[in-house]
């Protein structure tokens, strides 16, 4: 299974992004997927979960109401639309897949739960 992330860039604060994520080697609906992301000297952190049938989705409570994570199973691929972007979400962006099966909310917002990662992609804000 690999994850191919693209759609960063440097884009000033205000302004709005949207990050895919394709799959290849399984088809999407196999995984809960999940966003991260990592700035500079910091842990790698939750941002967004969606299910696998995208019914049920998940936010960091700083990103909500502006990031909107959604899937599309059959182009196996998964997005992040990030709008009013400050530069504080600054730092590199990895898509993730999840192949466990959850009960009570159904997905995990632990790193470690990940099976499979992408390369990333690097979103700088400016102010």
């Amino acid at each position: 299974v690999q994850l191919q992330a693209s759609g960063g860039g440097l884009v000033q604060a205000g302004n709005s992004l949207r990050l895919s994520c394709a799959i290849s080697g399984r088809t999407l609906y196999s995984y809960v997927m999940g966003w991260f992301r990592q700035a500079p000297g910091k842990e790698r952190e939750f941002v967004a979960v969606i299910s696998r049938d995208g019914e049920i989705v998940d936010y960091l409570n700083s990103v909500k109401g502006r990031f909107t994570i959604s899937r599309d199973n059959a182009k196996n691929t998964m997005y992040l639309e990030m709008s009013s972007l400050k530069p504080e979400d600054t730092a590199v962006y990895y898509c993730a897949a999840d192949s466990a099966y959850y009960g009570g909310i159904g997905y995990s917002t632990q790193r470690a739960n990940y099976d499979y990662w992408g390369q990333g992609t690097q979103v700088t804000v400016s102010s």
